[in-house]
């Protein structure tokens, strides 16, 4: 039932040696030697119904789709009284430049919704709190496939593939009131990955926002790669940016960790080198932080593909906290709260889009990133899986994910296009002595009862909520 493009011309490079999936994960995963060859390992499981099914979550949870036929639904926003915001739409204008190009095009589509993207936002709201989202309104349409979102005080930022730009937003609203304010323009040339991550900082002063590499491995000259492969560090009132990091291939999600002002970001790593490099990653970013990309991948392995080389730069690359494994597509990150409970109280949520550069097919799921000492700590646990089937075929695709203060779970699935909720049976009982303890809506953290106050206030959630 996979699309697949064989290997049998693969010319290798080195003598390569097999990994096991499960020895990838963590600070140090193993990284075989590269493989190159004229065409690349490629799959992606077609579509399959989900019909009477659901996907499977740990025992003690429970899943249910809280909205459906969406537009490509990419990253959702929980706002402080309990709507939820979800971005849809599809980007990106890059050509193709060699054969291979064509036949990875036709083999990503089989994974593909055949829906075309909304380029709006739209509310989810569950007006009597029974956990079902009777109420479905499009809050902004005319967009250019917005991605990011975050919320300030009452401004709502939307990080479309092309500019920053915000709505005024008043609790409640569930159409914005005009058309949106342009913050900055982002880089949009080419656009070979169009996703614009976006958060917060902490005091909401400064908005990060993800821009991703023009190419896989500079195909198209650095030229095209200016202002690419960064972490821009936004000013919400001026629009003046800075590069915070460098090397980061593509940064498709960004958070701040709750009770700190750390951000991290999940990255996309480079293709083309074997089933088992370059493992894609979550990582705490450093200000001024250099993470490789084109040069060389996981610290200093330097990438033979990449001429002239920068041993320089090289020198000073950081390798990344935790490797998620070669070719996940991570797309979403979520810190968790106590009110998830259970083993899932201290650590990220990752939303895993799925490989398609190499036979066997990985990610199609949800994990959880266990966390100790503000660090991460084990190895990932499935929360959210079934996605794929028994005969090779996929039902869905996670996206973002977000963790709303009650420890609901939210993931948007762009092939089902749904976006699913993950609660707890016993959701109402304190969890893990939580009661009164601090939980967090992704980036926005409440302490107590300021859980509740957010359902009246909005500046109670400490006036920063934002998710990508």
């Amino acid at each position: 039932m996979r699309y697949v493009a064989p290997l049998s011309i693969l010319l290798l490079a080195g003598g390569a040696h097999a990994v096991d999936d499960d020895q990838q994960y963590g600070a140090n995963p193993e990284l075989p030697d590269p493989q190159r060859g004229l065409l690349p390992n490629m799959s992606v499981p077609e579509q399959a119904p989900w019909d009477d099914k659901l996907p499977t979550v740990p025992d003690g949870y429970s899943i249910q789709a809280i909205a459906t036929d969406l537009k490509i639904p990419r990253q959702t926003l929980v706002l402080p009284n309990g709507d939820i915001l979800v971005a849809e739409g599809s980007g990106g204008h890059a050509p193709k430049l060699k054969p291979k190009d064509f036949i990875a095009g036709v083999i990503k589509a089989k994974g593909k919704t055949s829906v075309k993207g909304g380029n709006r936002l739209t509310l989810l709201r569950d007006s009597d709190g029974d956990g079902t989202y009777e109420e479905q309104t499009v809050f902004a349409e005319n967009l250019d496939a917005p991605y990011g979102l975050a919320l300030v005080g009452n401004d709502l930022y939307v990080a479309n593939q092309g500019a920053l730009v915000r709505f005024d937003y008043q609790q409640g609203q569930t159409q914005a009131s005009g058309a949106p304010e342009l913050v900055t323009p982002l880089p949009a040339e080419i656009n070979h990955h169009w996703t614009k991550a976006l958060t917060a900082s902490a005091d909401g002063q400064t908005l990060y926002v993800g821009i991703g590499s023009n190419s896989n491995i500079t195909e198209r000259g650095m030229e095209a790669e200016v202002d690419r492969a960064e972490i821009w560090a936004i000013d919400p009132e001026t629009g003046a940016h800075r590069a915070y990091a460098t090397g980061v291939r593509n940064p498709t999600a960004l958070t701040i960790q709750p009770g700190t002002d750390r951000l991290w970001a999940v990255a996309n790593e480079r293709d083309e080198l074997g089933p088992h490099l370059v493992p894609d990653y979550l990582t705490s970013i450093q200000d001024g932080g250099f993470y490789g990309w084109p040069y060389s991948y996981w610290g200093q392995h330097v990438d033979p593909r990449v001429k002239p080389e920068n041993p320089e730069l090289v020198e000073s690359a950081i390798a990344p906290d935790y490797s998620l494994g070669s070719h996940r597509a991570p797309l979403g990150v979520a810190f968790s709260n106590d009110a998830v409970g259970g083993e899932f109280t201290d650590g990220a949520f990752v939303g895993e889009h799925g490989s398609w550069n190499r036979a066997d097919p990985v990610g199609y799921k949800v994990v959880f990133v266990p966390f100790q000492n503000g660090e991460p700590a084990g190895d990932p646990i499935d929360f959210v899986s079934g996605f794929l089937t028994d005969d090779g075929r996929t039902r869905g695709r996670p996206v973002g994910v977000t963790v709303a203060p009650d420890g609901s779970v939210i993931i948007a699935d762009d092939l089902t296009n749904a976006v699913w909720r993950v609660t707890r049976d016993d959701a109402g009982q304190p969890a893990n002595g939580a009661e009164g303890a601090t939980v967090s809506a992704d980036d926005s953290t409440m302490t107590g009862g300021e859980a509740d106050a957010a359902s009246d206030d909005p500046a109670a959630a400490g006036e920063t909520a934002s998710s990508t």
